[in-house]
């Protein structure tokens, strides 16, 4: 197992003890955390248990959907920039005929 595997096998158990914790099922821990993906993601998730402290499942859920929206946001942003970095180049140096 990789380190990141690891990491994200302590992070998952963290979201899973935090969510028994507060009195919701285990299993749904194994469901965020496959929907989050990230180690970072899911300690996002697992902070804002421990600060709001939800009673519903419907509510973590739709706190998860909210991070993942954010994720996917800074990761098009993050494309856009490298896109107009890009162009931005191309238009400073024009184009190049040797790369054909």
């Amino acid at each position: 197992m990789t380190s990141q595997q690891e990491e994200w096998a302590e992070r998952k158990d963290e979201l899973k003890k935090t969510l028994i914790s507060l009195g919701l099922p285990g299993e749904l821990g194994d469901a965020l955390a496959k929907m989050l993906k990230s180690p970072k993601a899911i300690q996002r998730m697992t902070a804002y248990l421990n600060y709001e402290k939800p009673k519903k499942a419907e509510v973590v859920v739709d706190e998860a959907l909210a991070i993942m929206t954010e994720i996917d946001l800074w990761r098009q942003k993050k494309q856009m920039e490298e896109a107009n970095a890009r162009y931005n180049q191309m238009l400073y140096y024009g184009f190049d005929d040797d790369e054909d």
